[in-house]
């Protein structure tokens, strides 16, 4: 007869994950509980996530320094003129109606 398939995988036989209990004895080896383990990890990983996002914000500034060096527009500089030039576009639209309004 065949073992019980929680048994086959590793398991206790009483519905816990395989890999949640290996994850429960390696904290327990390293002498943490695992809400401390978990606060650990999560400090680790939102401190990762912070040491990326200022990583990526120098890189971004350093390449925009260089291609305004080198006289590329970026797409940030683009943008700035167009929303420029839509308004400029638009206040001589208005000057416009408003001068064909004026005239008999």
């Amino acid at each position: 007869m065949d073992a019980p398939a929680d048994e086959r995988n590793g398991g206790a036989g009483d519905g816990r994950d395989p890999e949640q209990d290996i994850v429960t004895r390696a904290v327990g080896m390293l002498g943490l509980r695992m809400d401390e383990a978990r606060s650990l990890f999560d400090e680790a990983t939102s401190r990762w996530r912070g040491d990326a996002l200022r990583i990526g914000e120098g890189s971004r500034q350093r390449l925009k320094d260089v291609f305004r060096e080198l006289g590329i527009v970026t797409r940030d500089d683009w943008d700035e003129l167009e929303l420029r030039v839509a308004q400029l576009e638009h206040r001589i639209r208005l000057l416009e109606d408003r001068e064909d309004r004026d005239q008999p």
